[in-house]
């Protein structure tokens, strides 16, 4: 590569300075989306932390203020407002009262720690009861967003779908998590001219990759069913004789033996770019033909730099341990382009977050498509988002340390 994954994503960052000095533009439209409409007013209560129960009935006891929050992260994000502003302006509609938000970074901007991503204003008597929920619906997205785009911009040249649904906690969750992956996508377009997330799995999330459907072929369910990874892929090519065929060959660990079996049988498929290869190996064993030597011998074919000088464990595990390692991908192309299939794309699965694909980018590794549900935050604790009034009528006041909240 001409410059390594980290310096790309080093150059990104630095150019992303000058999102701080971007207009403050509409965010998208999502009034139809889940998010948006869970919970709705009349559930707000019970969701909510008591203690701002308590304050809305003190505060409509002893007189109203108008209030000013600021809302930010304890750690560096992409901003994914959207949602929670949708979700806060409809709970106002809903509500009857008027609701301010002076957003400091719009969808898609970097966000440093510590620096508010906006400020919502209005009654104490109402926003107090909306604020736990709110948080909820920023701090998840904002992690995933940078995640999605650090992959993304790692690995420029690869398309990614989104397959985070089986790992959310339910549907909301889903949602929300889609949301981010196309907006750290959609940045990556932007600064580093990636190819991004391109789809997504579901049909009920498509639509924030610009998909009327979800994408996807085939699980291991169906291998197990069809009894051969050649039946499986005949039994789909007979059900959707005009989709393009990605096909998982891990099922009966013979990714070598089965991928050349199936490119065979439909060497038209193969050669008009329309069969694809996917590898999901455990991390339990190695690709078919692999063992540490051997992974090692392939990457110092490929790409020597990237097994040269030292390397922590689960940096060599990414380059060539067992599962969808580097030397992996490299072996199947290498088996492929002997063969005369040059034109099937390979497909990788299997814990493709941020740390797997910067190994994927050192390694030069021949992915065409990354389908991955790791752009969600590993950390749960680094998603916490937190708001403090900083302005209670018009007068600056927030707790002691907290005071770089307030408007500059």
């Amino acid at each position: 590569m001409p410059q390594d994954a980290q310096g790309k994503l080093e150059e990104a960052n630095k150019a992303s300075e000058s999102d701080k000095e971007g207009s403050r533009g509409e965010q998208r439209d999502l009034s139809a989306s889940l998010g948006v409409s869970w919970p709705a007013s009349d559930k707000v209560s019970s969701w909510t932390d008591q203690y701002f129960r308590r304050t809305r009935q003190i505060v409509e006891a002893f007189g109203d203020s108008q209030v000013t929050y600021a809302v930010f992260m304890r750690r560096p994000v992409i901003s994914a407002p959207a949602i929670a502003i949708a979700w806060l302006k409809a709970r106002a509609e809903e509500q009857g009262f008027e609701v301010d938000i002076d957003l400091c970074y719009d969808e898609g901007k970097w966000v440093g720690a510590g620096e508010p991503l906006m400020y919502v204003s209005g009654p104490l008597s109402r926003l107090s009861e909306l604020e736990t929920i709110l948080l909820m619906k920023v701090g998840p997205a904002c992690v995933a967003a940078y995640n999605a785009y650090t992959m993304c911009a790692d690995l420029p040249k690869v398309s990614f779908l989104a397959m985070d649904a089986r790992h959310c906690a339910g549907t909301e969750m889903a949602e929300l998590m889609a949301y981010a992956a196309s907006v750290g996508s959609d940045r990556a377009k932007r600064k580093v001219g990636a190819v991004g997330f391109i789809g997504n799995a579901t049909d009920a999330t498509a639509h924030f990759f610009g998909q009327s459907a979800g994408k996807g072929t085939m699980p291991h369910a169906l291998i197990g069913y069809a009894g051969s990874t050649l039946r499986a892929a005949e039994m789909y090519d007979e059900t959707y004789p005009d989709e393009p065929m990605t096909v998982l060959v891990d099922y009966f660990g013979q990714e070598v033996t089965d991928s050349l079996a199936v490119c065979r049988r439909f060497p038209e498929r193969a050669a008009q770019g329309r069969l694809a290869m996917r590898l999901d190996v455990p991390g339990s064993r190695y690709l078919e033909g692999l063992d540490p030597a051997a992974s090692y011998a392939v990457l110092e074919r490929h790409a020597p730099r990237s097994i040269r000088g030292y390397r922590n464990e689960e940096e060599l595990r990414y380059l060539v341990g067992a599962g969808v390692s580097a030397a992996a991908v490299w072996r199947l192309r290498e088996v492929l382009d002997e063969n005369g299939f040059d034109k099937v794309k390979i497909v990788g699965s299997s814990a493709f977050g941020p740390a797997k694909c910067r190994l994927m980018a050192e390694a030069d590794a021949p992915l065409d498509v990354v389908g991955t549900g790791s752009y969600l935050p590993a950390r749960w604790s680094e998603t916490y988002a937190t708001a403090d009034i900083v302005e209670y009528d018009g007068e600056p006041r927030v707790k002691i340390g907290r005071e770089f909240l307030l408007r500059k």
